[in-house]
């Protein structure tokens, strides 16, 4: 779990987004700061020859996380097969 905007996500969350979307291979939230806000974006990778609907995407990141975070298509093969499913990229350090 990481705390994002003062809420909570929670792999099981990720899941559930990338489960309502046929095509989806793998995906990564990727949790960074942008100035002195906390951001999102979901990198999904997807089944040869599907093109995701990245809008319906980030509408369902939104709807499930209660959060608003970009869609990123992250090129096939891209994305580590670590069993992360979230990345807390943020530092701290000014």
């Amino acid at each position: 779990r990481t705390k994002v905007k003062g809420m909570f996500v929670d792999p099981k969350q990720v899941a559930e987004v990338l489960g309502r979307h046929r095509g989806i291979a793998r995906g990564r939230l990727v949790v960074t700061r942008e100035g002195e806000r906390d951001a999102m974006a979901l990198h999904v990778e997807t089944a040869p020859g599907i093109e995701p609907d990245l809008a319906a995407l980030e509408a369902t990141l939104r709807e499930v996380t209660k959060l608003g975070g970009n869609v990123v298509l992250a090129p096939a093969g891209s994305l580590p097969n670590d069993g992360k499913v979230i990345a807390d990229e943020r530092d701290y350090r000014a």
